[in-house]
């Protein structure tokens, strides 16, 4: 008899043991919330969408062949535009500061002269113009788990005078134009 009490006991031991572990196994699944994880769809800070127009026929859109789109001050290619023949170009825009620039080339050719490990004998060719992206920038809450994004207000470019600029002129596609998304055309550039 005294085995089945002490048996008893046990049973009702585990049973409590039990229970507080499934106790705490829902508290824990109803404490997460969908959004702890950030989905990789969910909109984060936006680039410029600029697309190249024809300047002669403005309605018309105009490949730039030879493209090829560098960062001022940190002299990198910008991913997915080395030499390129494209209609429009995806730029990313500094969020610590009020302005980005950019070195476009058009007709971009790089000669090595043989000798890959000396630099200072490259030949850069093709016709680079400089552009000035000015803006103010706006934080924006978006999710616990994904933090904040940036956007971007009231953006204004400019093309500074080389003497022989490629980029003739450009076209806001609104008044105070900003940067919110990436599913539409921010700016026209005339070629």
């Amino acid at each position: 008899m005294c085995i089945v009490k002490s048996m008893q006991n046990k049973m009702k031991y585990f049973k409590y043991i039990a229970m507080v572990v499934i106790a705490l196994a829902i508290c824990t699944t109803i404490s997460c919330e969908r959004d702890d994880i950030c989905p990789e769809s969910t909109p984060t800070t936006p680039r410029l969408i600029i697309d190249f127009y024809d300047v002669s026929i403005q309605e018309n859109s105009k490949n730039v062949f030879g493209l090829v789109a560098v960062g001022v001050g940190n002299d990198n290619v910008l991913d997915g535009y080395a030499i390129v023949n494209t209609n429009n170009i995806i730029l990313p825009l500094k969020t610590d500061s009020t302005a980005t620039q950019y070195i476009i080339y058009k007709e971009y050719t790089y000669d090595d002269n043989d000798t890959p490990d000396d630099e200072t004998d490259d030949v850069i060719g093709g016709n680079p113009d400089l552009i000035t992206i000015n803006y103010s920038t706006e934080l924006v809450f978006v999710s616990r788990a994904c933090g904040y994004k940036t956007i971007f207000n009231n953006v204004t470019i400019s093309i500074e005078d080389d003497g022989d600029n490629w980029i003739l002129s450009r076209e806001s596609i609104n008044d105070n134009q900003s940067v919110e998304d990436e599913t539409a055309t921010h700016f026209n550039l005339f070629h």
